[in-house]
């Protein structure tokens, strides 16, 4: 499904018209540009040749490296559909974010990015989601990172099938390959997901164990050695009659 604005589609039909190209085509170069912040683009398209790229004020690269008239077709074409971003939105409900491709806005800001060929990834932490965006017009995939905290990623040799490149990447956990990561949706520019957001990891807090007060036991010579005691407070002053009374039937009371 694409994501192309009225103004995108116009633009796109008239550098086809003028370029004599495929409005597929104009479309794969448009998203090229767009993946690569409007200065560069990695492309694949059949009709300028396969694979290729291009530079803002740069080198331009085409499968036929001796066909100077392509080069110039997919300079220009690039050069117009850059300029034509500068102040026409091509692309519904996404916005430009780090790493030079475009993520939906509603996840945030990433956290680390990175790109290997068309393709763009970054990790957004809050929203708990990987998002790949292939760079050929398929829909964004978010991937659910769960618990994981992606520190960078790296590529791996990548088996037959892969649909992430062999892109992986390293957390707190280990090392893991994007294809590990369970996919959460394919349609990244739909509208926001609720999240819950993470909790701290619960902390083991052993219950106090119950006060247990135990009275002291006197014996009944330390009960009159304390009597004697007592009377010597009296005597200097420290307990008044009354007080010495009252202290002196209380542990008479023990016997």
């Amino acid at each position: 499904m694409s994501n192309l604005t009225a103004n995108g589609r116009a633009v796109i039909a008239d550098l086809s018209r003028r370029y004599g190209l495929s409005q597929d085509a104009v479309e794969h170069m448009a998203r090229a540009v767009s993946n690569g912040g409007g200065t560069m683009a990695q492309f694949n398209v059949p009709e300028l040749g396969g694979s290729g790229q291009w530079m803002s004020g740069g080198m331009t690269m085409v499968g036929d490296m001796f066909n100077s008239g392509l080069q110039n077709t997919v300079s220009n074409l690039c050069g117009e559909l850059s300029n034509a971003m500068a102040s026409t939105l091509f692309f519904e409900q996404l916005s430009m974010a780090m790493g030079g491709s475009v993520w939906p806005e509603w996840l945030g800001q990433p956290a680390s990015s990175g790109g290997q060929n068309q393709s763009r990834y970054a990790y957004f932490p809050q929203a708990r989601r990987l998002a790949f965006d292939h760079g050929d017009g398929r829909e964004i995939v978010l991937l659910d990172t769960g618990d994981h905290q992606i520190g960078g990623f790296s590529q791996q040799q990548s088996g037959y099938g892969d649909p992430f490149s062999g892109i992986s990447v390293s957390s707190q956990f280990g090392q893991f390959a994007l294809s590990s990561f369970p996919v959460a949706r394919t349609d990244g520019a739909a509208e926001p997901e609720v999240f819950e957001p993470m909790q701290p990891a619960e902390t083991f807090q052993p219950e106090p164990e119950p006060a247990i007060n135990v009275a002291p036991s006197l014996g009944g010579e330390d009960i009159l050695g304390t009597i004697g005691r007592l009377a010597q407070l009296r005597d200097v002053g420290a307990l008044s009659e009354e007080e010495f009374a009252s202290k002196k039937a209380e542990l008479l009371a023990r016997l």
